[in-house]
């Protein structure tokens, strides 16, 4: 593997994101990670400690992102792994969907991440060298009723990815994406009993997912053990959508 071991990574205080900052972590990469508020930031210092980098980006503000992500760019020129992880929802029947919602959402899930390749894409270039993973969902592929901000989000960035990929192929850059399923963090923790019977009854496996089902992946995808793989959508979910 490429000597330099340094990772960026989004929504670092998340469920999936916790699980890819401990894989990496253990394979003694230095992290940089993001969060939304201080107290997050804080949370993943005493996670982390001193050795790693810790950033409060408000992703649903590009101005504030393009003025911090300058920032990171000079700072981390030797970021080789770039993980688009943070995500949120504002759920809401299309009639009803308010323009704000529908903007916090592209914005956050999908217009951040090319705000965060296009700032330090370069770097990978200059040293012919990266992995860009970003993480999208089933409900990409499926669509979901009441969630078409975020459906069209996570659409939307199997898109983005699948172009930069064949961009930058001939500079040793891999670009993929990987759409989670039903993964066990705080959002399935919310759902009631008929809820968690319903969608584990459309999961072949019978049960949900680990966050260590995707930062096994994540972590694979950023190895040259996939040094042949770009552009592709990997699916990681229990057999629940197969194509």
């Amino acid at each position: 593997m490429n000597e330099i071991k340094k990772i960026f990574i989004t929504g670092a205080s998340g469920g999936i994101g916790s699980a890819i900052c401990k894989k990496f972590i253990d394979k003694n990469f230095t992290l940089v990670l993001t969060a939304s508020s201080d107290e997050k930031v804080e949370k993943l210092k005493d996670i982390y400690g001193d050795n790693n980098f810790y950033y409060k980006i408000n992703l649903a503000d590009s101005e504030i992102l393009d003025t911090c992500l300058k920032e990171v760019a000079k700072n981390h020129k030797d970021i080789s792994v770039i993980v688009n992880n943070a995500g949120v929802t504002e759920d809401n029947l299309i009639f009803r969907m308010k323009n704000e919602q529908w903007n916090k959402v592209i914005q956050t899930n999908l217009n951040s991440n090319y705000q965060i390749i296009k700032s330090l894409l370069p770097n990978m270039l200059s040293k012919k060298y990266g992995k860009i993973i970003g993480i999208s969902s089933i409900v990409g592929s499926t669509g979901n009723p009441g969630q078409a901000n975020y459906v069209a989000s996570k659409s939307g960035m199997i898109g983005l990815y699948k172009s930069i990929a064949s961009e930058v192929a001939k500079r040793n850059i891999n670009v993929n994406i990987i759409s989670p399923g039903f993964i066990s963090t705080a959002m399935t923790e919310n759902l009631s009993s008929e809820q968690k019977e319903s969608y584990l009854s459309r999961i072949p496996m019978s049960r949900f997912g680990k966050p260590e089902d995707i930062a096994n992946l994540v972590y694979f995808l950023a190895t040259d053990d996939s040094s042949y793989i770009t552009g592709q959508n990997f699916h990681v979910n229990g057999g629940m959508l197969m194509v």
